[in-house]
């Protein structure tokens, strides 16, 4: 079991815990909020710009999610070497500028090129909010405050569809991009004026070729890390596949476009709800123990799911249990898994947590393209891509703990 040997965390935040939890949610729900409120908007941007809905709208939310990917591994040095505020501020006001250009975007190059942009500037959120959670909290401690702050996380994806089919009702899809330019600023106020700077100016790496590709090396040989990284992914893969595929579902497999925000908010909740939960019991039950449950419940619901697509018609109320179900069950898994990839990456925080999410977000995002990309007019692309997710993950998880399953620790 790995242990960690930094004492310079002290388990408590720079602010009072009831801030701290739900700015750290904010700052990482804002590039939620960049994928979740584009849903409904897909065939209404694709068809005002000339391109086809369906092969080509979901190149609007994958070229925004790999550009998250490939931008945490530009924050990550950075941070280490300069501090969270100064990183974070900048990738901020990136993505306010960019999201204020894609809702004047007249070309659909142009909009793909400006979501790459903004994806690139607020991975600086993901990046330094892990990076501060981390300079604060370690262990079981880290992984019940990563909870708390996914709980408070949870409600943007839950919200964020019907907030873009109601600006949609009231005007133009580009009034979506100008609304989360304002999110985006109002975040950059608070976080300016409350958070102060977590990064001790002892614990500062030097921004060079050699240590940025030392750091890499230590967080890809680290047995913990690379391992739940690599099952973390795979389940990220899963949930882009859901992104990817949602709406299309609700409007060719079950006739129910409208009810597209609801339908997702009742499977999002679930993971909200999850968060909550694992906040209370991880101290009690340790990680591994949670998320390896969680993986074992989400094969058998996404299992569920599939039988039930291939026997015949899916009902729409069996869709919604089963999937809600399921993304609990991924939200106590990757929170958890999460956590103890970084288990041992204190003195390079910031670098790990880039690395970690670069392949986390950019492969996953490429998995979930590719599970959008196989939609066959069935649920079954997507519930199989979920089956798949947790098998792998467990099989992984097995490997990195060497055969002990669920083990209290």
């Amino acid at each position: 079991m790995p242990v960690s040997t930094d004492t310079s965390v002290q388990d408590s935040p720079p602010i009072r815990l009831v801030e701290f939890v739900p700015l750290i949610a904010a700052l990482i729900s804002l590039g939620a909020l960049g994928i979740d409120t584009m849903l409904p908007a897909l065939p209404d941007i694709a068809r005002r710009l000339g391109v086809d809905a369906i092969v080509d709208g979901p190149l609007i939310l994958t070229v925004f999610v790999v550009g998250l990917g490939i931008g945490q591994l530009i924050h990550g040095p950075l941070t280490d070497r300069f501090g969270r505020r100064p990183v974070l501020i900048a990738g901020l006001i990136g993505y306010i500028v960019c999201n204020l250009l894609a809702g004047l975007a007249n070309s659909f190059a142009l909009l793909l090129a400006m979501r790459f942009i903004s994806g690139l500037a607020i991975a600086a959120s993901r990046v330094v909010t892990i990076a501060v959670i981390r300079d604060c909290f370690s262990g079981r401690a880290m992984a019940q405050v990563t909870s708390l702050a996914f709980m408070v996380f949870m409600a943007v994806p839950i919200v964020a569809p019907s907030i873009g089919q109601a600006i949609l009702l009231l005007g133009s899809w580009r009034l979506i991009f100008e609304m989360i330019a304002a999110a985006a600023l109002l975040c950059l106020v608070w976080f300016v004026l409350r958070m102060p700077e977590t990064l001790r100016p002892e614990n500062r790496a030097p921004l060079s070729l050699r240590s940025t590709l030392s750091g890499w090396r230590h967080a890809l040989r680290d047995r913990y890390s690379l391992g739940y990284m690599i099952a973390a992914l795979i389940c990220q893969g899963a949930i882009f596949g859901y992104l990817s595929s949602i709406q299309p579902i609700m409007e060719h497999v079950f006739h129910r476009p409208a009810l597209l925000g609801s339908v997702f908010a009742a499977s999002a909740g679930t993971m909200a709800v999850a968060n909550l939960l694992n906040s209370r019991i991880v101290i009690h039950l340790g990680m591994r123990r949670i998320s390896q449950v969680a993986l074992v419940v989400m094969i058998a619901s996404s299992g569920t799911g599939l039988a039930v697509g291939h026997l015949g018609d899916e009902p729409l109320l069996v869709f919604v249990v089963v999937q809600a179900i399921t993304m609990a069950c991924f939200g106590l898994a990757t929170s958890n898994m999460s956590a103890m990839a970084m288990e041992n990456m204190g003195e390079i925080a910031g670098i790990a947590s880039s690395v970690q999410g670069f392949f986390g977000i950019t492969l996953g995002g490429v998995i979930g393209w590719a599970i959008g990309r196989s939609f066959d007019g069935t649920t079954a692309p997507m519930h199989l891509g979920f089956l798949i997710a947790g098998v792998a993950g467990l099989g992984i998880a097995a490997i990195v703990e060497r055969g002990r399953l669920f083990r209290p620790s």
